[in-house]
């Protein structure tokens, strides 16, 4: 069983940065399509970024050129990196796995078969 734990949550002020983390565990082996989604209150969940097995990443167009997703393998723990934060940004972010099919990430990011807790985001204008 994959178990995802995300860390790095917190306030900040709009233009700041915050480093997301997500630790994982239960990895038999396979590997995995990684990512992050958000929601934010009374909102839809929302894909903000994911990378596949072989490293590639893509990102939501709201996020683009803010954000920057990665993953260590040594230490099987997912990254996201987002600066120049904005007001909008403010939501819970989940980390989420799904296997890797050898080709491509099939499903969106919120659907992915693992997530995480969440950590609370929270940008003040």
């Amino acid at each position: 069983q994959v178990q995802l734990v995300e860390s790095g949550g917190g306030s900040v002020q709009a233009g700041g940065s915050l480093r997301l983390s997500c630790a994982a565990s239960g990895y038999t082996g396979r590997t995995y399509c990684m990512g992050w989604f958000r929601q934010a209150p009374g909102k839809a969940r929302e894909g903000v970024a994911r990378i596949d097995g072989n490293g590639d990443a893509s990102y939501g167009n709201s996020v683009k050129g803010r954000f920057t997703i990665s993953k260590d393998n040594a230490k099987n723990t997912l990254y996201l990196q987002m600066n120049s934060l904005r007001p909008e940004d403010t939501a819970v972010y989940y980390c989420a796995a799904d296997p890797w099919s050898g080709s491509s990430c099939y499903r969106q990011v919120p659907d992915y078969n693992y997530r995480g807790q969440g950590t609370q985001v929270t940008v003040s204008s």
